[in-house]
């Protein structure tokens, strides 16, 4: 198959955010198909604009990436903008991926991931364009999802988002959610449900693990012989980490000294939350800055002894983070302050704890247990490698993406005849 891969924020294991694209668009070059890549060549530091600041393309692993002059692709620069002005960047890229889309040799079925929500009407306007199927892989619930973590309030631009995420359900052939829960809300805006397949977030098997040494990483964050407990994603206003700078500041007023907590990332929050530190004095929580590459963090988390997944507390959680799904393949223990289909999987297969949302002193409590019982932290380090071989391996869901892409290509060409 020539596939038509969309993706405003593509990025490799070189670059700063997700890798799920990249990974699924190698797996798909390496199965023989073709694989072109559009994506947001602005604030690019991976795959940037031309020096005239046009298109430009790229080759990496098999994969055609055309990087374009729309919207922006570091996902973390975003958080600190604006609603309006984040809004109209992402119309941005969905017109210059179309202009530059048009120009392709006819793909047989194009694929467009979100967020951002806009880049499936970029998807809908090729499909059409070349008269092939269209696949729309969604990552996150718009509006519903800013709406539940208080990002988005305007009722006008709510009902347009509402009006726009219909609308791409109903043009696409099928589509792709990440959790259950997103699957029920497709579904609930009118979507039949045999239309929509679950295909979750993957475990990064090879580039994280319990073989790593975090050694170097531990000295370089000065965590000494402590306790340490990592969250490393973005830090905006979904992300709720004001969660975690309470139950360090609970810890500290416990004399728990033996455990700090590293925040790895960047985003709009960041600068808040360091002042937050400081104006607590708070000498258990370190901050750690966006690393060159995918591998280096792997190492840091090697380093570090639990993982934490923290969401800002919400009605409905239907998140798939990649970094509890890499956290897993980490071999390492995961505290998740979200409930639903998350907090059961840690629950169910005793490879974390499930927090409560509105209870920082819940994660408190649970890293002083974890660090109190080394025996358990391992047992559920283990089981979280086996979780993440046995259920999230990525060449598993790799292959399921490859067959939601045939069979779409296939039932499209028998319903033409």
């Amino acid at each position: 198959m020539r596939i038509l891969y969309i993706h405003q924020y593509f990025a490799s294991r070189k670059g700063r955010t997700g890798t799920r694209s990249y990974e699924f668009g190698r797996f798909l070059a390496g199965k023989g198909h073709e694989v072109t890549m559009i994506t947001s060549g602005v604030a690019n530091a991976e795959f940037p604009l031309g020096p005239d600041g046009k298109d430009r393309e790229y080759e990496v692993d098999g994969i055609r990436v055309l990087s374009v002059a729309g919207g922006y692709n570091d996902p973390h620069a975003g958080t600190a903008m604006w609603g309006w002005r984040r809004m109209l960047k992402f119309c941005g890229f969905s017109r210059a991926a179309v202009r530059a889309g048009k120009n392709l040799v006819p793909p047989h079925v194009v694929f467009a991931t979100h967020t951002p929500l806009m880049v499936g009407l970029a998807g809908v306007a090729l499909s059409r364009h070349f008269g092939v199927p269209f696949v729309f892989e969604v990552r996150d619930l718009w509006p519903q999802a800013l709406v539940n973590v208080g990002a988005l309030r305007n009722p006008v631009v709510v009902q347009m988002m509402k009006w726009t995420a219909r609308y791409i359900y109903h043009a696409a052939d099928h589509i792709i959610a990440l959790s259950p829960g997103m699957k029920q809300g497709i579904t609930q805006a009118g979507t039949l449900e045999e239309k929509v397949t679950v295909i979750p977030n993957a475990s990064d098997l090879d580039l994280f693990g319990p073989h790593l040494d975090g050694s170097a990483s531990r000295e370089r964050l000065g965590l000494g012989e402590r306790f340490a407990a990592i969250y490393f994603g973005a830090m905006g206003m979904a992300n709720g980490l004001e969660y975690v700078i309470e139950a360090a500041k609970i810890l500290a007023q416990r004399k728990e000294d033996h455990i700090v907590l590293v925040l790895h990332g960047d985003g709009g929050k960041r600068s808040r939350l360091e002042a937050l530190a400081r104006h607590h004095g708070l000498t258990n929580v370190v901050f750690s800055d966006l690393v060159p590459d995918k591998s280096e963090i792997a190492r840091i988390v090697a380093g570090c002894d639990c993982c934490l997944t923290i969401y800002r507390a919400a009605k409905e959680q239907t998140w798939s983070p990649n970094k509890m799904f890499d956290a897993l393949a980490a071999g390492k223990p995961v505290l998740v302050n979200v409930g639903g289909w998350l907090g059961e999987i840690v629950e169910h297969n005793e490879c974390g704890l499930s927090l409560d949302p509105a209870r920082p002193e819940a994660l408190a409590d649970a890293l002083v247990k974890l660090s109190r019982e080394p025996d358990l932290c391992r047992k559920m380090g283990a089981n979280a490698r086996a979780l993440a071989e046995r259920q999230f391996d990525r060449n598993l869901l790799a292959g399921c993406l490859e067959e939601v892409l045939t069979e779409a290509t296939q039932r499209y060409l028998i319903e033409a005849v």
